[in-house]
């Protein structure tokens, strides 16, 4: 099945959930960037959570409610925290990075969050940073045009 394209009432949908959970987190990624106002497209949102079990549980009761399928398998990788959690079934697909390359911690990053959109987002450095040392091949055509867009939002927003 097809999936469409990221949109921002999916980050509105997920942020109730989360808010109504308590789950820490931030958008990041390509669709981090796109609430920036980055202007591309994605097919699943991403996001980086907290990696604690507490606020995992709270992760796992925040997607049910949305609707995603969530069996012991799955939860019990969300709420220890694995690196990265794919989900495809459910009303979206959502990744969950609770490791993603190029930042050194949750807290650090958490202190750069950009609140600009009205969602928490990782700092735009942070998303070009965990896309480079991610080194795939997708990324690294990606990287001039977040660049030029990091130049552009950083002009506009001191």
């Amino acid at each position: 099945m097809k999936r469409e394209s990221f949109t921002p009432i999916q980050a509105q949908q997920v942020a109730a959930a989360f808010s109504k959970h308590q789950v820490d987190y931030m958008f990041i990624g390509k669709s981090g960037a796109i609430l920036l106002g980055y202007p591309g497209t994605t097919q699943d949102v991403d996001v980086f959570p907290r990696k604690d079990i507490e606020n995992g549980r709270r992760i796992v009761s925040a997607l049910a409610e949305l609707g995603f399928e969530i069996d012991s398998t799955l939860g019990a990788e969300i709420v220890r925290g694995k690196d990265f959690v794919q989900i495809k079934n459910g009303p979206f697909d959502i990744d969950l990075v609770f490791a993603p390359d190029g930042i050194e911690n949750y807290d650090d990053a958490k202190a750069r969050v950009d609140m600009s959109s009205g969602f928490p987002v990782a700092n735009i450095r942070d998303i070009i940073e965990s896309k480079r040392a991610a080194k795939r091949p997708r990324d690294a055509i990606e990287l001039p045009l977040l660049r030029a867009f990091q130049r552009m939002y950083e002009e506009k927003n001191p």
